[in-house]
C-alpha cells in the first residue's frame, strides 16, 4: 500500500508552496499582530491537498496504479478551494436569477481612509456595503431614474493587482426592479440606471453620517479634512440575463487575492507574480521578497465571521416574495419567442471557465464527493476507492 504520508507531487508553483516556505519566517517576524484568521488562513493553506487533512486511497482497475486524493482546506481565503462552493451557490441562487439586464457598479474608499479601514476592517466593510446598496437603492427609487427597487448583490474586496490594500465593493443590480406597489416591473432605460457623480456624493455623505452616529470614537479620529475627498465610483450597463451573472461570478463573487495561475516563480527568498495594468491594459511581472508576499497576501483575509457577499433589495432575504413576483412580472411582459428564464443547465456549462478561477482539477472539486475521481495515470474513469484517512494518514 501506498504511504499517506508521502505528499503528491507539485507540477507548478501554487500559494500553497510559497506559505510552505516563508511562512514560518513571517509568522517569527509578524505572528505577535496577526489576527486569528490570518493565522488559520496560513496554516490551512500550508496543509491543503497534504496528508495534513486527510484523503482518499484509490485503485486504477484500467492500469494497475493506486494514486491519492488529499482533502482540501475550504478557506476562504484559499485560491485552490471554491469549485464545489460555486456549484452550491448557482443551485441555491437559480431562483433568484432574473432574465433582465444587468449594471455593474463600483464603489472605492479613498486612500486617505485606507488606514482607518484597516485597523477597523469588521466595522468600517459592514457599514461600507450596506451604505452603497442602501445610496443606489434610495436612487432607483427615484421615478426619473428608474422609480423600482432593484435587486443588488454586493462583494467586498480589499485588493488592486499588486496585491496593495484598495477597499472596495463590487454591485451586481438588476436592470429594473418592483414598482413601490408591487404590481409591476420598471425596466431600466437603455444602458442607463442612476447618474455616477450623484452616486458617489450620496456614497460619501451617508457613510460619513452613518459612522458618525455608529462608532462616534472613530469618526473623531479621523482628519476633517479627509472627509473633503472626492469618493469615486462608476457604474455601466453589464449585460443581459445569463451571461451577466455568470460573467459577474467568475469575476467577482469567488476571486481571492491571488490566483495560482498568477504565481509564475519562486526561489529561496522572492515570489514572482503577474498582475494585470488596466491604465495600459496589459500584463506585468512583480518580484517580491516571499515574506513581503505573504503580508500583501495576508493584509486581504477578512477577520472571523464576516460575510463579503451579501444581498439587498429584491433579492434581501426578508423580499424573497417580492423577488418571486419579479420573476413572474418579467416573464409574463416578455414575448414567448424572447424569454429566456436562467435554468441549471445553462448555469453549470459556466463551471467549467471558473476552472482556472479556483485552480482545480473537476475531481478535486469536491473532496467528499462519491463520484469515483479519474486516474491521474491513465485517464480512466474505472477507479475504486481502496480507503480513506484521517489527519495524518491515520484510517
Amino acid at each position: 500500500m501506498v504511504d499517506p504520508r508521502v505528499y503528491p507531487p507539485k507540477a507548478d508553483v501554487e500559494l500553497a508552496d510559497v506559505v510552505r516556505q516563508f511562512g514560518p519566517q513571517y509568522l517569527s517576524r509578524d505572528g505577535h499582530r496577526m489576527m486569528p484568521s490570518q493565522k488559520k488562513a496560513l496554516s490551512d493553506i500550508a496543509a491543503c491537498c497534504t496528508r495534513e487533512l486527510g484523503g482518499r486511497l484509490y485503485h486504477c482497475d484500467d492500469c494497475d496504479e493506486t494514486f491519492w486524493h488529499y482533502h482540501c482546506c475550504r478557506n476562504r481565503a484559499c485560491p485552490k478551494c471554491h469549485a464545489s462552493q460555486t456549484q452550491q451557490w448557482l443551485q441555491e441562487r437559480q431562483a433568484e436569477l432574473l432574465p433582465c439586464s444587468y449594471f455593474h457598479a463600483v464603489v472605492t474608499v479613498p486612500a486617505e481612509l485606507r488606514a482607518v479601514f484597516r485597523r477597523h476592517q469588521k466595522l468600517l466593510y459592514g457599514l461600507l456595503m450596506r451604505v452603497s446598496a442602501a445610496a443606489v437603492k434610495d436612487l432607483c427609487a427615484q421615478k426619473r431614474h428608474l422609480g423600482a427597487l432593484p435587486g443588488i448583490l454586493s462583494v467586498l474586496h480589499t485588493w488592486n493587482g499588486r496585491l496593495g490594500y484598495h477597499p472596495h465593493v463590487h454591485l451586481l443590480i438588476t436592470g429594473g426592479g418592483i414598482t413601490a406597489d408591487g404590481q409591476h416591473w420598471e425596466p431600466a432605460r437603455g444602458e442607463f440606471l442612476v447618474p455616477v457623480a450623484v452616486l458617489s456624493r450620496k456614497v460619501a455623505a451617508e457613510f460619513r453620517t452613518a459612522l458618525q452616529a455608529t462608532a462616534p470614537a472613530v469618526f473623531a479620529a479621523i482628519p476633517a479634512p479627509v472627509w473633503q475627498r472626492e469618493w469615486v465610483s462608476f457604474c455601466k450597463h453589464y449585460g443581459h440575463g445569463n451571461d451577466a451573472v455568470l460573467s459577474y461570478l467568475s469575476r467577482y463573487v469567488f476571486r481571492t487575492a491571488i490566483s495560482n495561475a498568477r504565481i509564475l516563480g519562486m526561489d529561496q527568498t522572492h515570489v514572482t507574480f503577474r498582475w494585470k495594468d488596466r491604465s495600459a491594459n496589459a500584463w506585468r511581472t512583480e518580484r517580491l521578497p516571499g515574506v513581503e508576499f505573504l503580508r500583501r497576501f495576508l493584509q486581504h483575509v477578512l477577520p472571523r465571521g464576516f460575510h463579503k457577499v451579501r444581498y439587498y433589495g429584491l433579492w434581501h432575504p426578508a423580499k424573497r416574495d417580492q423577488s418571486h413576483r419579479a420573476w413572474v412580472l418579467l416573464i409574463l411582459a416578455t414575448p414567448p419567442d424572447t424569454a429566456q428564464p436562467p435554468t441549471m443547465a445553462g448555469l453549470s456549462e459556466a463551471l467549467s471557465q471558473l476552472t482556472e478561477l479556483t485552480d482545480q482539477a473537476p475531481e478535486a472539486a469536491a473532496d467528499h464527493d462519491p463520484v469515483l475521481p479519474r486516474c491521474p495515470h491513465c485517464g480512466s474513469c474505472r477507479t475504486r476507492l481502496l480507503g480513506e484517512y484521517t489527519r495524518f494518514g491515520v484510517p
